[in-house]
Order: structure tokens, then sequence, then C-alpha cells
């Protein structure tokens, strides 16, 4: 079977005319060849105009920057379904998750589990709207939520535990609500309380936010998610102003 070879005189740029560019970018590369009748790719970089160039440059450092800032949470923020001053995105742990939540979550592993196992509030604010502080002290106080467990987190602003050596970064069901209760109270602080009850440690915290987990909720609908009563955080005090900002 014999092959036939493209003839030397061929040029470049009929050649060009053959092939697909894959993205609109390298429209700009591909038809220039054509009308100019190039018939190299040296030829082709030394007759290319210098904005054409830059122009395909921007584009994909814009591209690039774009997918940082989205996987870092700067950028196509979604809609969150709130519950009082606790929100959660409705798709964390499903199948409709964009593929930038994904790399998120990839990434930090808090929120790992599927959405049927488990689901996930957020705050970083108390009842009244203001930062989480470390310098200021907050009664916690809930009643019996309709899920199998559930536990609160303490993370600092780089998503990681304080660092401390208090041994109480977290709070579950088993401890702050004991039957016969249906409610319970706690405090949050970055010394450990004399009143009795679970303790949530924000020494070394900064300003942070906390995590709630609900272990398989009876449902999983918006509605059900947005009925939850979660835990009330309510400023009781401040001693002091964090480097971080003000204390409201």
């Amino acid at each position: 079977m014999l092959v036939r070879l493209p003839s030397s005189a061929e040029s470049f740029a009929s050649r060009s005319r053959k092939l697909k560019p894959p993205r609109k970018c390298n429209e700009a590369l591909f038809f220039p060849a054509q009308s100019l009748k190039l018939t190299s790719t040296k030829e082709l970089e030394g007759r290319m105009p210098m904005w054409r160039w830059l122009i395909c440059g921007v584009l994909g450092l814009g591209l690039g920057v774009g997918s940082a800032l989205a996987v870092s949470g700067g950028l196509f923020s979604d809609a969150k379904l709130v519950s009082g001053r606790w929100s959660t995105d409705p798709t964390v742990g499903a199948a409709a998750a964009n593929p930038w939540l994904r790399a998120t979550i990839a990434r930090v592993g808090l929120l790992a589990l599927t959405k049927e196992e488990t689901v996930y509030f957020n705050r970083d604010v108390d009842d009244d709207g203001a930062k989480l502080v470390e310098g200021c002290t907050y009664a916690l106080s809930g009643e019996a939520i309709p899920t199998r467990w559930w536990s609160i987190t303490i993370y600092g602003a780089d998503q990681m535990l304080p660092v401390n050596t208090d041994a109480a970064s977290s709070i579950d069901a088993t401890r702050a609500l004991i039957a016969p209760a249906t409610t319970w109270t706690g405090t949050l602080s970055p010394t450990r309380p004399t009143t009795p009850g679970p303790w949530l440690s924000s020494k070394a915290g900064g300003t942070y936010s906390l995590t709630i987990r609900l272990y398989n909720p009876q449902s999983v609908e918006k509605s059900a998610l947005q009925a939850f009563k979660l835990p009330s955080v309510k400023k009781v005090s401040c001693t002091q102003t964090p480097a971080s900002g003000g204390v409201n």
C-alpha cells in the first residue's frame, strides 16, 4: 500500500486549511497563515502580529487565575441554604456539585461525606451578625435535631483546628444532650468556664468559624434543612480586641 506524502510544493497555509482549530484563540494563529501564504511555523512566528500573541496570553492567564480563585472560594460562589445564622451549600456531597466545589472539598477535606450521610452547616458570626472572635465569650444553646447524631467543631481562619492544649475543639450530641433533657446549653470561650456544660475552646482561634455536622438527617430536602432549629451562639462578653479585627 502506497501512502502519498505531502508535496514539498504544498504550502503550510494550504495544510492549515484542513485543520480545525480546537479553540477560538487558535484561529488567530491559523487563519493568518492562509492569508499570508506562509510556508513554515518559523515564518508564522516571525510574521504574527504581537497583539495576537498578547490576547492569547491574557486569555490563558485569566482562565488560570479564575480557576484558582474559584477553588479557593473567591469566585463562583453558589447560593446558600440558610437556617438562622447557619448556612450550607445544598450541592455539597451531591452529584450536582460543580467542579470548583469538588476541588475545594478535595483540597480542604472537611466536607468529604455524601449528602445522605452528613449535612454540613457553617457560621462565622454570632446571633447578632458580628464576627466570632477569640477574645469573646459566647453562650451556646440548642435542642434536639432530627438526625442520628451531630457535632460542632471550631476552625480557625486557615480551616484548621486552633492550636492549643485544651482538647476542646468539638462537642457532640452525646455530651450536650443527655436524656431525658430535650435542650442543652454550653460555652464558647478562650478559657475554661466555671459553669457546667459542654465547652468549645476558642483559644488561639483568632477570627474563626463553626461547623455543625448532621449525621444521617431524617430528610435532606431543602425545606426540611431550613426548618432545623440549629444551635444559638449569643455573645456574653469580650475581654480584648483581637489583632485580626475589632470586637463588635
